[in-house]
């Protein structure tokens, strides 16, 4: 296995920063995962499903170019995958009641000095810290 230092971190966060910034300047409308996977499932009313599936299949081949170029990741499954679909699912739906997930509110929104991403972005890090505290110090879950 590649050891991946800093630089690998450093550039993916640029270039999320990047797309981000071009897509808000060329579309007018902000690169949330939650927003763009809803479009392309059709969950929306804008019609951008064509937009959403090219944003989703950018990110899925991005992964695979990453894998098989640099580094093939060790995935090893915790929890059980019903579990986990589950999970996914109680996300999804929290997104969309929240009107966009962290990549959403915490790159792009802040980024524009949002106060409503401000705000959910201090909750989800509250709620991030809180779960790790009770999974691993009260009900004694370790990683």
């Amino acid at each position: 296995m590649t050891e991946i230092n800093y630089l690998w971190p450093l550039a993916g966060g640029l270039l999320i920063g990047l797309s981000a910034g071009l897509y808000l300047l060329l579309n007018g409308r902000i690169a949330g995962i939650s927003g763009l996977a809803a479009a392309a499932a059709g969950l929306t009313h804008d019609g951008d499903s064509k937009l959403g599936l090219g944003f989703l299949a950018g990110i899925i081949a991005g992964a695979w170019l990453t894998a098989t170029l640099v580094r093939h990741p060790d995935i090893t499954l915790t929890s059980s995958p019903a579990l986990l679909i589950a999970a996914g699912l109680i996300v999804g739906y929290g997104t969309r009641l929240g009107s966009g997930c962290t990549s959403g509110h915490g790159v792009c929104g802040l980024a524009r000095l949002s106060p409503r991403s401000l705000a959910a972005t201090a909750i989800f890090i509250a709620v991030a810290g809180a779960t790790v505290f009770v999974t691993r110090h009260l009900v004694g879950v370790q990683p």
